[in-house]
């Protein structure tokens, strides 16, 4: 498995209704990486993949910074997934964990 494959899974396994951090996403994986660099391999996401479940550390919307449209749209699907925002971030209450993310990573790919 490549290290894109493997954060693909990590991503895919953020729950409906839930977010996870670039960092926590990073944290999660078997050679742990940082937040930037999970952030930069994010733009090469598939389109299969929950990309908008993935979110700054402090739960804005990054994406928005370099495309309002983009970030719009993450804000409209985490929504439509009733993911609740707090002054325009998402809730500490829909945050995921990476010790969380290990768990459901882990659980994929032994099932």
């Amino acid at each position: 498995m490549t290290p894109l494959d493997e954060l693909w899974l990590v991503v895919s396994s953020i729950p409906h209704g839930r977010a996870a951090s670039y960092g926590e996403v990073g944290r999660a994986l078997k050679y742990p990486a940082s937040g930037y660099l999970v952030g930069r391999w994010m733009a090469q996401c598939p389109s299969d993949v929950p990309w908008w479940r993935v979110v700054s550390k402090n739960g804005s919307i990054s994406l928005s910074k370099r495309s309002p449209e983009h970030g719009q749209e993450q804000v409209r699907l985490l929504t439509h997934e009733n993911v609740e925002f707090d002054e325009g971030r998402v809730s500490t209450s829909c945050m995921i964990d990476g010790m969380a993310l290990l768990d459901l990573r882990h659980h994929t790919l032994t099932t």
